[in-house]
């Protein structure tokens, strides 16, 4: 898909991987970056990536999009029921998003902005920057099985980081350093009490391999090791999710 900015560069650009409520966290590290005198100017964003980066690309401050989406508690945004091709819905994500950022379509954002979906019917992914913003977010964040995919202009698209975890790939060209975020390390020792869980653990080790060789892709990896001990559906720990976020990234050296 052709790109709205051409030739322009950014100084700074901010891919958000995927890790469901480890995007706390992202929300941590960019309030860190912003202390350090460090905001985006060109975000890309999958799954939890996807809908931080629309709330912040939209000009909200990372302390507005956590009390946010704490207040809402984003369990909230999980509707359970039972639809013919997903198990869980994210209707509420859906209403959440429509009710919180005035913009309907990518290109109307203060900030460019990236969605990244996977095309379930082709195999292939695919970096957006314009086109309906709520409908392609919550697209990239439907893990596959557990959500049921969203179906755009006859396409079928399901969780962005499907084929690309830490989306660096469209911001490469347009930005003077580019930050990638990996809020996914993987914990050995969680234990699997139920099929959501062991659906959840299948997916995160399937991308994985998605963000091999990242570091030759990009000018800096923000990774808090730490949190691999938080489940990635495990809404309880928001304050603490976010805190390992910050500390880390604020006590990173960082000259970009």
């Amino acid at each position: 898909m052709a790109t709205l900015f051409g030739k322009k560069k950014f100084k700074t650009g901010i891919a958000l991987g995927g890790g469901g409520v480890r995007g706390f966290a992202h929300l941590g590290i960019l309030q860190a970056l912003e202390e350090k005198g460090i905001k985006p100017d060109i975000i890309s964003g999958a799954s939890a990536g996807a809908i931080v980066g629309a709330y912040i690309a939209s000009g909200k401050s990372p302390l507005e999009v956590f009390n946010l989406m704490k207040d809402q508690k984003l369990i909230d945004f999980v509707m359970v029921k039972f639809p013919r091709t997903g198990l869980l819905s994210l209707d509420r994500l859906h209403n959440s998003l429509a009710d919180h950022i005035e913009a309907n379509d990518l290109k109307e954002l203060p900030t460019p902005f990236y969605v990244t979906v996977s095309d379930i019917i082709n195999g292939r992914v695919e970096y957006i920057n314009k086109g309906p913003l709520v409908k392609l977010v919550q697209a990239s964040s439907s893990i596959p099985v557990l959500f049921a995919p969203v179906e755009i202009d006859g396409n079928l698209y399901s969780d962005g980081g499907l084929f690309d975890n830490v989306p660096v790939e469209p911001l490469r060209g347009k930005c003077k350093k580019i930050i990638a975020v990996n809020i996914s390390p993987i914990n050995k020792t969680e234990k699997l009490k139920n099929l959501i869980q062991i659906a959840a653990r299948t997916f995160h080790l399937s991308v994985e391999s998605t963000i091999r060789g990242l570091e030759n892709k990009c000018d800096l990896i923000i990774a808090p090791p730490e949190l691999d001990k938080f489940e990635i559906l495990d809404t309880s720990k928001a304050d603490e999710i976010f805190d390992v976020g910050y500390e880390y990234c604020k006590n990173m050296e960082i000259d970009i």
